[in-house]
This record gives structure tokens, sequence and C-alpha cells, in this order.
């Protein structure tokens, strides 16, 4: 059996490609790609059947090595920061206090104007108010904006 596996095309080719894929599994751990690790087989299968030009091939991987990049960068962050669960700006009624601005709460959660600065933000106002809500929320909004 193995003398007429060395004459078969296909017995090399499966060969062949078992240790190029080991070889690759290698190689992008050691460039520190996980997600391409996990995905590339499944995307060249996909080229393969498509017929997907190889910049193609590159691009979608690369992509999804930067989504999961984003997402485990997102999930980090949110681990460190310690936040309270489930104090986002869906759950806080802005009509229980009036006046407390969703506006200007919503341009504080972008943080381009105040943490590029290193300004603080202060919230003041007596207790119940919601203030530990609001600022839970707005870390929540400033990490999943990406800011650490």
């Amino acid at each position: 059996m193995p003398h007429r596996c060395r004459r078969d095309r296909r017995c090399r080719m499966s060969v062949t490609n078992t240790v190029d894929a080991a070889r690759l599994n290698l190689l992008l751990n050691e460039l520190r790609l996980p997600a391409i690790k996990v995905l590339w087989a499944q995307f060249a299968e996909q080229s393969d059947k498509e017929g997907w030009p190889a910049g193609r091939f590159l691009a979608t991987i690369a992509e999804h090595e930067i989504a999961e990049r984003g997402r485990r960068r997102t999930e980090r962050h949110l681990v460190e920061a310690r936040l309270p669960t489930g104090k986002t700006f869906d759950s806080f009624d802005f009509e229980a206090v009036p006046m407390i601005s969703k506006a200007q709460v919503m341009a504080l959660a972008a943080g381009d104007s105040w943490l590029g600065k290193g300004a603080n933000l202060l919230l003041f106002g007596p207790p119940g108010g919601g203030k530990s809500h609001l600022a839970a929320a707005i870390g929540l909004a400033l990490i999943e904006n990406g800011w650490r």
C-alpha cells in the first residue's frame, strides 16, 4: 500500500497539504496571527471553490484577523475597567432625571473632545440620581469606541 500511495498523485498532494498546513500553523503562531490560524483553511477552501484571486483571499483573512484583534482588545479593556454590569445608556431612564441632557451625555461618551485633552469628568448630584450608572455607561461607551 505505501508503494502504491507514492505513485498516486492525490496521496502526495494530501501529504504535502498536511505538511504545508502544519508548517503554516507554526508560522502563524510565530507571527502571532491566531485568527488567521483558525480560519485560513476554511477561507482557502472557499477561495478555491469560488476562484478568488490571491489578493482577495489575503484581504479576507487579514480583515478577520483585525476584527478579532479589535474584539479581543475591547474584551480585555472591559475586564480591566471592572465596570458594573448592566449599566448602559439603554437601561438609563433619562426622563426620570430631566436635568440630564441625553445629547450632552452622548457627546461625552464619544470622548474625543475631553479625553484627548486629558480632562476629567466629574458627576455631582444627590444619592440615587444615576451618577454611578451614567459613569459606568460612559465608560462602557468609551471602551466600545476604542478608548482605553
